[in-house]
């Protein structure tokens, strides 16, 4: 928690440099000539805004506080013995099996409550939707890099950690909030920043993000439907004993999410806008109940998966 905590301060105090050097950059890359990668690394300074440069700030402070973390982890691997879940070492055939049902479960259950809010009209087709080579980009590259990512710090490092000193109800719950809370260090939508270049610009954008949690269509909305990922993501990590079936369950939610929204839109002055669903299928009431759903199903196969002693 302090890694974060430090990680986000620096990424306040950082942000603004970065935002004038990268914005130097631009403005260098019209009257001169650079190399190609950096002319690439031109263009996409140009075109990023001050958040975009604050969270490129958070990823490099979390990166250089990162062996404090690590000598953090291994003080308390070293001084507790208190072990809960140890991960499971499974045949392969079985880890593929639960990676599979888990993606089949979560990303058939988002992608039908898209289908049914489509035809009551929440959401219509795009008219031009992207091609079927940047559909798979686009979906399975982050459906496949995110998910490894994420359990393995979230549901495998993060919630081993606190299993060692906290019962597993209040691990998960811990771990779940923090995992809400981190994918929305974001300013909401539309945020306008007076002087980005300022020093204190950083810490601006901070107190709106903080803000923005102060906003209970916010949690109700938005922060309860990831709360309610992490919680089943948590839940399956304890229940299978291995990283398996929450890889599967998050790589199928980000195909179902993505993918959607590639292929449809939103309708905003829709009567279920913005309570019942957002502007996403990660937003609303509805999306949180298909969840509630989805884990009713996975507590079922899993069960069944036991009996045949696929959970090992």
């Amino acid at each position: 928690m302090l890694w974060v905590i430090s990680a986000i301060v620096m990424a306040s105090a950082l942000a603004p440099w970065l935002y004038q050097a990268g914005k130097g950059l631009a403005e260098a890359a019209r009257t001169q000539n650079f190399p190609a990668i950096l002319e690439w690394l031109a263009a996409a300074c140009g075109r990023a805004d001050f958040s975009r440069y604050f969270s490129r700030s958070l990823a490099i402070s979390a990166i250089i506080l990162l062996p404090f973390s690590a000598w953090r982890i291994r003080a308390i691997r070293h001084n507790t013995d208190r072990i809960i879940v140890e991960g499971s070492r499974m045949p392969w055939k079985s880890a593929v099996i639960q990676m599979v049902l888990g993606c089949a479960i979560a990303g058939g259950m988002l992608w039908g409550i898209g289908m049914v809010l489509e035809v009551f009209g929440a959401f219509v087709p795009k008219s031009n939707p992207p091609s079927v080579r940047q559909f798979l980009s686009r979906t399975l590259v982050p459906a496949i890099a995110v998910p490894l990512l994420e359990e393995w710090l979230f549901r495998g490092l993060l919630l081993g950690l606190w299993l060692r000193f906290a019962r597993p109800i209040t691990a998960c719950l811990g771990t779940s909030f923090f995992f809400a809370f981190i994918h929305f260090l974001k300013p909401p939508d539309g945020t306008l920043f007076e002087n980005p270049s300022s020093p204190l610009a950083g810490f601006e954008l901070l107190g709106k993000v903080l803000f923005h949690f102060t906003d209970p269509q916010f949690f109700i909305t938005d922060f309860a439907t990831l709360f309610a990922i992490g919680m089943i993501l948590a839940w399956a990590r304890l229940r299978t004993g291995a990283l398996w079936f929450s890889i599967g369950l998050h790589a199928g939610w980000i195909i179902a999410f993505k993918g959607f929204i590639l292929l449809y839109r939103p309708v905003f002055d829709h009567p279920f806008n913005p309570w019942g669903v957002g502007q996403t299928l990660r937003s609303g009431i509805f999306p949180l109940l298909m969840l509630g759903l989805t884990a009713v199903i996975c507590r079922h196969v899993l069960r069944r998966l036991e009996i045949r002693g696929e959970i090992c």
